[in-house]
């Protein structure tokens, strides 16, 4: 049982205004299920927050096929600027020692948003991050 916002985001899919880095970070490892709210009125004294029961279940995830402390560094970046398109966000991993070539930012996955990708498509993401940081090395 944990507070509903929490819950809210831990399970939201992409698309969802709640999908966010902690759903991405969570949902590569487990599949994770919201099964109820708890009403305030349950408890003595009763919160000022709603709460909720999720189930957690690891998945078959071992090793998400890239290198996952960029995953979280490529999912954490994005999402600061979760309004705007990856290619704008993306710029930030990028500086003077490592640029980017002009092709990357041009790729049909830069015109997306961070809520529109999905646990495998942010993996995709991150391998080309690593890529390209690997070009100029």
């Amino acid at each position: 049982m944990i507070q509903h916002e929490v819950a809210v985001r831990m399970a939201s899919q992409p698309g969802n205004k709640q999908y966010g880095i902690l759903s991405v970070l969570i949902q590569a490892w487990y599949d994770v299920e919201y099964l109820f709210t708890v009403e305030p009125t349950v408890f003595n004294p009763p919160p000022k927050v709603m709460s909720a029961v999720i189930r957690m279940t690891r998945n078959d995830v071992r090793h998400l096929g890239c290198d996952e402390q960029l995953f979280r560094r490529v999912v954490k970046t994005v999402f600061n600027q979760r309004r705007k398109m990856l290619r704008v966000s993306l710029r930030q991993i990028f500086d003077a020692q490592h640029p980017a070539t002009d092709g990357f930012f041009q790729r049909d996955i830069m015109t997306r948003r961070p809520e529109q990708l999905s646990i495998q498509e942010f993996v995709e993401l991150t391998n080309l991050v690593e890529e390209e940081l690997r070009v100029d090395s």
